[in-house]
């Protein structure tokens, strides 16, 4: 959707109502007040003259407004339009949550989506009124807005983790936007703020999530970091979801498909090894509590972009349902609302996860993966890398010398470019050059693009649980063609039902 698409009328509507359904989709500014603010925020409804609506929090923010303090922009679940987009603003969008201009600027980031610098500034002004520089940075602002609220993680740490270059830019750039400091923020946070900035706090243990209240980040001295790896920084952060959210559907897929040795997962509770550390999610009755405990920081946009990813928080289950309840569909999206697509953290792992995972059982992957994480020995226990993997011997693991063959055709498409699994790649691009690796045909891409790719659309072909639920509950094989654009949320819905 387009900047000048955002119709006033039918956004104001919202506003007064407060409907959550609008929640992340555009942002509403009060001239009188120069602060922007949720659809759903609590204060009291300006008059329409007062009122204006931007798409991106970065386009209020470039026209002089700052976040509200109440409602926290920070906090809302990302807009699904975006993270259903597969066009280059849509991809360059989810590879600036996942901290690619913070590391590479936006010369980087454009080179990772094979267009130049000036043509990306184009296509992000005409799409959102501000370039991606902008938008970067008001990531970085919410961000640390987020941690200065709700944590005692100090000033200096608050910098860094947010992807700022340095303590004195940090201060700049708030005081610039936002008209405050991130100290002045901190000391006007509110009496819980003030008490967690100024006291020590024990150290979270991710084997009890309940063990401290939700939106802590705890900051352990060394002496007591007995559960964490030395140096490492623990904290939690609150990441919102758009309800109905299927906890148990989301949660259950994942511990049935956890790697040992990386993962350890129920209904309840998922916890993998992360560079330098780990994370554990844990929901809430309206939030999933993330708990990270890393020795830096700087990758923590990361993690929580790839953990809302995994977990598909930012998904619009109202329009998602809207299409397959009157389909063939219908009484199991009734029976399952909510139900979510689990994607993944690494899109090379998930690839890995889709090949070795051919014609096997699911149990039977879990114990091939868990084999090649250990003998990848990966520091810290975590999944190889495209690289490592090529350096890894994978006979004598129990798989087949074409599926080696082909996990290191894999590797080594990944490793010279060839192949991005992670966002850059248009996904229809990106399925095509799957499809030339030997070993990977329609099914193995198709589920490829479904969890990594993250495309509403995609459809394992051939799977043989979908064709003997679609058989067993009498859908005929046409049907499939009436489920777009949501063919992924409708497999998900079969594979559920057996």
């Amino acid at each position: 959707m387009a900047l000048q698409e955002l119709d006033f009328d039918s956004c104001y509507r919202a506003v007064s109502a407060r409907d959550p359904r609008f929640d992340g989709r555009f942002y509403t500014a009060v001239t009188t007040t120069r602060i922007y603010c949720r659809p759903i925020c609590p204060a009291r409804t300006p008059a329409s003259r007062n009122v204006r609506f931007y798409r991106h929090a970065a386009s209020a923010e470039a026209a002089g407004f700052r976040p509200c303090k109440r409602c926290r922009p920070e906090l809302s679940p990302g807009d699904p339009g975006w993270d259903l987009r597969g066009d280059l603003v849509g991809r360059a969008l989810r590879l600036i949550d996942d901290g690619a201009a913070d590391e590479q600027g936006v010369a980087g980031l454009a080179r990772r989506l094979h267009i130049t610098e000036r043509h990306l500034h184009r296509l992000f002004v005409a799409e959102l009124g501000v370039g991606p520089l902008a938008v970067a940075r008001t990531k970085r602002l919410l961000l640390a807005k987020q941690l200065l609220t709700e944590t005692a993680l100090p000033v200096t740490e608050v910098a860094f983790a947010a992807g700022f270059g340095s303590v004195r830019q940090f201060n700049a750039t708030m005081r610039e936007t936002y008209g405050f400091t991130p100290s002045e923020l901190r000391a006007t946070a509110g009496p819980r703020a003030a008490l967690l900035a100024h006291a020590s706090v024990p150290a979270v243990d991710a084997a009890s999530p309940g063990s401290a209240a939700d939106s802590v980040l705890n900051v352990a001295h060394p002496a007591d970091r007995s559960d964490s790896a030395a140096g490492a920084v623990t904290l939690r952060l609150r990441l919102h979801r758009r309800e109905p959210y299927d906890v148990d559907g989301v949660f259950s897929f994942l511990a049935s498909r956890a790697i040992p040795g990386l993962e350890v997962a129920d209904r309840t509770s998922y916890r993998r090894s992360v560079q330098g550390g780990t994370i554990t999610l844990t929901p809430r009755p309206d939030h999933i509590a993330l708990d990270v405990a890393v020795e830096d920081t700087r990758q923590l946009a990361r993690i929580v972009a790839r953990c809302r990813r995994l977990l598909d928080l930012d998904a619009d289950p109202e329009a998602i349902s809207d299409v397959l309840r009157h389909t063939s569909l219908g009484p199991l999206v009734a029976a399952r609302p909510g139900l979510r697509v689990p994607g993944t953290f690494d899109g090379f792992e998930l690839a890995v996860r889709a090949v070795v995972g051919q014609q096997i059982s699911v149990a039977g992957a879990r114990t091939l993966l868990g084999r090649i994480v250990a003998g990848a020995a990966a520091p810290g226990g975590l999944f190889p890398t495209p690289d490592q993997l090529l350096d890894t011997d994978l006979s004598g693991l129990g798989m087949t010398n074409r599926r080696v063959d082909t996990l290191k055709d894999l590797a080594a498409r990944l490793t010279d470019g060839q192949l991005d699994l992670d966002g850059g790649q248009d996904p229809a691009e990106a399925v095509a050059a799957l499809l030339e690796v030997r070993g990977i045909g329609p099914w193995t891409a198709g589920y490829i693009a479904l969890r990594a790719l993250r495309d509403p659309d995609a459809w394992p072909t051939g799977d043989l649980v979908l064709v003997k639920r679609m058989a067993a509950l009498g859908i005929p094989n046409d049907h499939i063609e009436r489920w777009r654009p949501w063919r992924a949320y409708a497999a998900l819905h079969l594979w559920s039902s057996s």
